[in-house]
């Protein structure tokens, strides 16, 4: 009898060990099943992309993702899978597939985890109605007869900037023209937007805004991962890591709102003849033909980043690839000198050479070259020889599509050259501004600073070459990948005496 009753409690807990034996097998089971049945399963890609997007999370908080995802590519093919639900593709006419006008490919909830909580612009927003309306309202002023208006004001910056490289140079022998082109954008926008600059050349050195400028990336790349704690951090909550991010959004909107308050008291005190911006006709149109205030806030956020650190960094890194090889500045100085001494921006867009060194840049060094993760439609897609459900997210990214072997030779060479006669698969998978409807508001502007900004420089400073000074190196000039890629250290050294 006793023995019985030894065995009973013994057989009790075998009992539960089985049974937590089974739990474990059927949900391991239905793991696989899901893996396994999941229609993105036979795409090629690492074996953890099955079952985790850890790995291109931390690749993307660590700002590498675009060259990771790279990598990927040069090691499976033209699709790779990059996470349980998601892919990249490397290919023309998937990419021409996705970023079209009729915008079937809808934005997925990265836009707006990557922006503060409650704003809704022309950039992060899904809904096409809301994006159709807002472009309609928007893109007017960026068009290159209506730049035209805001060209001395563009002007009058580039030549300041120019100006305080010529004082640096003189005092400290080198000038970091990262530093100055970020002053010179800043400056643009702000004077574009607002009315007024933010005068940051004429101050000469990184004020709170500007260095909150220069943290977006990060910042971003924080709250599209853990967009649950950003929201918590923005309602007050103690998040670790969170509190610096919050205060950094509060103030970019604090900028862009205290602008605009100033700006519409100048419209209401003189509605003949404010200074004009790219918001004016919003502040004097019909109902129907504008905007809220609030809406005009949200869409001024965006052009703050939007126009500030992306002009910055390709202009850095034109300016640094022409340094590097005196033969491409040698040519480029002696076609500029065809200018007037009073040239505009009319007559630098006529200069072939130029164009190409902007274009190879643009190809190279795209402010923004990471993935554009969009939404496949409902009844799904074939694409690059591979079929992707409807609700699988598929991104493309300049990064990759810009270095396809077969379309740009030699593609990690800087040769401005290979634009003295595009092929249709060149300007087919060029995309620095995006594409389809949702290409970029601004590429007009950015092309006009660019321009201008080249230009002006490589005349006033012939014999630009990179420095070694203070340290500097080729290792500064790594692109750091989040959504924007600027230079890991934040400075480009240039000798330009």
């Amino acid at each position: 009898m006793s023995s019985f009753t030894e065995i009973g409690p013994f057989a009790q807990q075998h009992h539960y060990l089985l049974l937590a034996a089974v739990a474990v097998g059927v949900a391991v089971f239905s793991f696989a099943y899901k893996v396994l049945r999941n229609p993105l399963a036979k795409l090629p890609g690492p074996w953890y992309s099955k079952i985790t997007s850890a790995v291109l999370t931390n690749e993307f908080l660590q700002g590498r993702r675009a060259k990771y995802v790279q990598l990927l590519h040069e090691k499976y093919g033209p699709i790779v899978r990059i996470g349980p639900n998601e892919v990249d593709v490397m290919d023309v006419a998937a990419a021409k597939q996705i970023h079209t006008v009729k915008a079937t490919y809808l934005k997925g909830p990265f836009y707006k985890a990557v922006s503060a909580p409650g704003q809704h612009n022309v950039f992060n927003t899904a809904d096409i109605y809301f994006h159709r309306r807002h472009r309609k309202l928007l893109q007017a002023p960026f068009s290159d007869a209506s730049l035209q208006n805001f060209q001395p004001n563009i002007e009058s910056r580039v030549r300041l900037a120019i100006q305080r490289m010529i004082e640096e140079s003189t005092t400290r022998g080198v000038v970091d023209v990262f530093k100055w082109w970020l002053f010179m954008a800043t400056d643009v926008i702000g004077e574009l937007s607002f009315g007024e600059s933010f005068r940051t050349l004429e101050q000469g050195k990184k004020s709170e805004y500007t260095v909150n400028l220069e943290k977006v990336a990060a910042v971003g790349a924080k709250r599209a991962t853990f967009p649950m704690l950003a929201k918590l951090a923005m309602q007050g909550f103690p998040i670790p890591g969170f509190g610096e991010n919050t205060n950094l959004l509060r103030s970019m909107r604090r900028y862009a709102q205290e602008s605009l308050d100033r700006y519409k008291k100048i419209v209401e005190e003189n509605p003949e003849k404010p200074v004009p911006t790219l918001f004016t006709r919003l502040f004097k149109g019909e109902e129907d033909e504008t905007l809220t205030f609030k809406e005009i806030i949200d869409e001024a956020q965006a052009y703050i980043i939007a126009g500030t650190d992306t002009t910055a960094i390709t202009l850095t890194y034109a300016v640094w690839r022409v340094c590097q090889n005196p033969k491409i500045r040698e040519r480029l100085v002696e076609e500029l000198q065809q200018l007037p001494e009073d040239f505009k921006d009319h007559d630098a867009m006529k200069l072939p050479y130029l164009n190409q060194v902007i274009e190879e840049s643009l190809r190279l060094h795209s402010a923004a070259p990471s993935g554009l993760p969009r939404i496949v439609p409902p009844e799904g897609a074939n694409m690059a020889g591979q079929y992707l459900p409807g609700g699988s997210i598929v991104c493309t990214q300049a990064w990759s599509m810009h270095r396809i072997e077969e379309i740009f030779p030699d593609p990690e060479k800087f040769d401005p050259d290979r634009w003295a006669s595009p092929t249709k698969n060149m300007k087919d998978g060029f995309m620095p501004f995006g594409g389809g409807s949702r290409i970029c508001l601004g590429l007009h502007l950015a092309r006009m600073e660019l321009r201008l900004g080249t230009a002006h420089f490589f005349r006033t400073f012939p014999n630009a070459k990179v420095s070694a000074l203070e340290g500097m190196s080729d290792d500064d000039m790594e692109q750091v990948t989040y959504f924007l890629a600027p230079p890991k250290n934040k400075r480009c050294l240039i000798e330009c005496s």
